[in-house]
């Protein structure tokens, strides 16, 4: 990824040098402190020639403005003022990045002249403009300046919040950044190519969180065979790279309060199996784990910010590829939980390591509440496009807690159908049931067979197929990986979770 701006925040003093960014809400006008960044009064001409209003997303600039000792002068809008929620800020702050270009040192006036600008208002501010501002750029050894000549590596911004109370947004951007590296993390993993980030080395990558104080437990292909995972492992034999199944517990409630438990699948490559893939798009396949990433980044995010809950993540790591021992369509493996699946389609693959992972997560910790996320399904895609993440839960409770987690995060999930009708379809004459249900409601009958294996316990069901990886750029995200869930679940930790 490229170099992340570094922010602080001080108090409204008019900046002397580099480019100073300030707000205007839709309709507004300049603040105190942001008309003294303009003393020439640039704005007063520039505003009514760009036709700017201070509508959301909107920005006017100015080079060299008169009478300022300043290198640009950007206004950007924030908005009706009716409609900042924490949501806003985020977006606001990835507005307040797109502009920063390269700049080097940056003054951002977080001042309005008709609303109040909260310290938690400023720490959002920040959050949004390193959301932003990360790029995977770590495989280029040369970037091009647009005229066929190296370009110079551009130098991390300096940027300084103004804001009315900055020692309580520093506290709050603490807590917010946890957030932010924890999607960073996500993004990360995601992005990374199959050949770099194997089911071993996403472990390895898990076992950082120590260093936060999260206890990470590796599991081998001997121990799981031994716990007999045989859907998980069913999956990994056509790899040469072993699998792992990672377990992270971060304690940070009471010592008798059950944990909330969070399972991402993480196929660090999906070939298909013996079902392959078509070519076309199969490099896209590298992010098949974008669940176990979102888990781990959650995880960071928790005890990067010392959140008040015990909180488990799990997440099962292996490859799916073509390869004379690699499983076979009509191939019946048992699972952990002694149930029985005819492999009708190997490249339904999600579904088996997922089946295992959740087993032994809710045999062994019997959590509150489990929520799995996984690239699961194209069928969710055809279903709710790349906006929405599908949401299946036995557990009304669980899942109206989502969807007000969903809306106010902006990781957005609807709640789709299960029901006895589907379950038939995933009936088998030759084992307790089969790993695909036709051609119908694709994700639905995955759901179903997810649910076989969490008993009574409250569970959900995110299928992130379509908002994990290549979903469509906004404010925050401009990365193929999107690291979505991290903040959907840490928002539902913080509203509905933490003691």
């Amino acid at each position: 990824m490229t170099s992340m701006p570094t922010i602080s925040f001080a108090k409204f003093a008019a900046p002397k040098k580099g480019t100073a960014i300030v707000l205007v809400t839709e309709g507004g006008s300049l603040s105190a402190a942001a008309g003294a960044c303009d003393p020439g009064m640039a704005f007063s001409r520039a505003f009514p020639v760009a036709e700017f209003s201070g509508k959301s997303g909107s920005s006017v600039e100015v080079l060299a403005p008169e009478g300022s000792p300043l290198d640009r002068l950007v206004a950007v809008g924030a908005g009706k003022t009716g409609e900042l929620n924490e949501y806003s800020w985020l977006k606001l702050g990835g507005a307040v990045a797109a502009q920063l270009r390269k700049a080097v040192d940056v003054t951002v006036v977080a001042e309005l002249a008709d609303a109040e600008v909260s310290a938690t208002d400023a720490a959002n501010l920040a959050a949004g403009i390193l959301l932003r501002s990360y790029a995977f750029e770590k495989y280029k050894t040369r970037k091009d300046d647009g005229n066929g000549k190296e370009a110079t590596p551009a130098k991390p911004a300096k940027i300084t919040i103004q804001c009315a109370d900055p020692t309580g947004a520093k506290k709050a951007f603490a807590n917010a950044q946890a957030v932010v590296d924890g999607v960073v993390l996500a993004r990360d993993l995601v992005n990374e190519p199959a050949n770099v980030l194997g089911p071993v080395e996403f472990a390895t990558q898990a076992k950082e969180l120590e260093k936060l104080g999260v206890k990470v437990e590796v599991l081998t292909e001997k121990e799981m065979k031994k716990l007999g995972m045989g859907a998980l492992l069913g999956v990994a034999q056509g790899s040469v790279r072993p699998p792992r199944l990672v377990v992270m517990q971060w304690s940070g409630g009471k010592a008798k309060d059950k944990p909330v438990a969070f399972v991402g699948k993480g196929v660090v490559f999906d070939s298909g199996g013996v079902s392959i893939k078509p070519a076309s798009g199969m490099e896209d396949m590298k992010g098949d784990m974008g669940g176990a990433a979102a888990v781990t980044g959650l995880m960071h995010a928790l005890a990067a910010r010392k959140a008040k809950v015990n909180a488990v993540g799990i997440i099962g790591c292996v490859e799916n590829m073509v390869d004379g021992n690699a499983q076979r369509p009509g191939d019946i493996v048992t699972s952990m939980s002694g149930q029985t699946i005819e492999v009708l389609n190997t490249d339904a693959e999600g579904r088996l390591v997922l089946a295992d992972a959740l087993w032994y997560c809710n045999d062994r910790f019997e959590p509150k509440f489990m929520i799995d996320l996984a690239t699961l399904t194209g069928a969710i895609m055809v279903a709710l496009g790349q906006n929405y993440a599908g949401l299946f839960s036995n557990n009304d409770e669980l899942a109206g807690n989502l969807s007000t987690a969903g809306q106010a995060s902006q990781e957005r999930v609807w709640r789709m159908p299960l029901g006895t009708e589907y379950d038939k379809l995933i009936d088998s004459k030759n084992a307790d049931m089969k790993n695909i249900g036709g051609r119908y409601g694709g994700s639905i009958t995955a759901a179903q067979f997810l649910q076989r294996f969490v008993k009574d316990t409250p569970w959900a069901h995110l299928d992130i197929a379509g908002t994990a990886m290549g979903a469509q750029a906004n404010e925050i995200n401009q990365s193929w990986g999107s690291g979505f869930g991290v903040r959907l679940l840490d928002q539902l930790v913080r509203d509905h979770y933490e003691g």
